[in-house]
């Protein structure tokens, strides 16, 4: 499959590096350029791109903000975050994008990011009101950004300023607050148990008193809930089970 892209960075060096290793690949047709978001957009006008590379700190109109405007084309590109930063990984996986890349970019992963762009434009695009991809947040493994489905995060714990989210064979630590976490996953389910954890409600297989107070058991590991969440924890525990008695 041959590509048309666009690449978008307002420092020359970076936009000149990014053309070139895209324009290396052999499945990309023909790179636009831009250096900034609304340059973008008047190429975007005119011509029809399979992705837009796109960084994320710019002047004016910003990366994110751009993507957002993207995301509402009858028939949006792929959106890859090129970025020397790592505070925009929620706000990426709230927009659905299809890879997150960390500045220095080498060769082989964004061959990786192009690879995904491929497949995805070979899925046939649902309808608007469908999400194009399982939403996903990125998180770094073995030094390399991968995009994790939100769908394996069992539960989530807080760090400090980061969060660590636990999977059932692995756990990943991203630069996100639980708080934020909690008001943007609340409608997928997952649920506040107490200031440091959050867990996804359809995974909790017990709610247990015990001597120190309750403890809620999510894939055979006890978490803790505070007494100022149990009664809405039980609420919603009830709520559950008396939707799937009555589906």
């Amino acid at each position: 499959m041959s590509l048309v892209v666009l690449a978008v960075d307002d420092e020359p060096p970076a936009l000149d590096e990014l053309a070139y290793l895209l324009n290396a690949d052999g499945r990309v047709a023909h790179v636009h350029r831009a250096g900034d978001a609304t340059e973008a957009l008047r190429v975007l006008r005119d011509t029809e791109v399979d992705a837009v590379f796109l960084d994320i700190r710019m002047p004016g109109l910003d990366g994110m903000e751009l993507a957002r405007i993207l995301r509402r084309f009858a028939r949006p590109p792929a959106i890859v975050f090129v970025t020397a930063y790592d505070d925009g990984a929620v706000d990426a996986f709230d927009l659905g994008v299809t890879d997150y890349v960390r500045k220095p970019v080498r060769a082989e992963r964004l061959g990786e990011s192009l690879r995904r762009v491929a497949g995805s434009r070979l899925v046939p695009t649902p309808a608007p009101s469908v999400p194009v991809d399982e939403p996903a947040i990125p998180v770094e493994l073995a030094g390399t950004t991968r995009m994790l489905p939100r769908s394996s995060v069992r539960w989530v714990e807080a760090q400090g300023d980061y969060a660590r989210l636990h999977t059932s064979d692995a756990s990943h630590l991203v630069r996100v607050s639980l708080a934020t976490l909690a008001e943007r996953w609340a409608d997928a389910g997952f649920v506040r148990i107490h200031r440091s954890y959050l867990v996804q409600i359809r995974l909790i297989a017990e709610l247990r008193l015990t001597g120190s107070g309750y403890v809620v058991a999510v894939d055979g590991v006890e978490l803790p809930v505070s007494r100022r969440h149990t009664r809405e924890l039980k609420d919603k525990l009830i709520r559950a089970a008396k939707h799937d008695w009555t589906r």
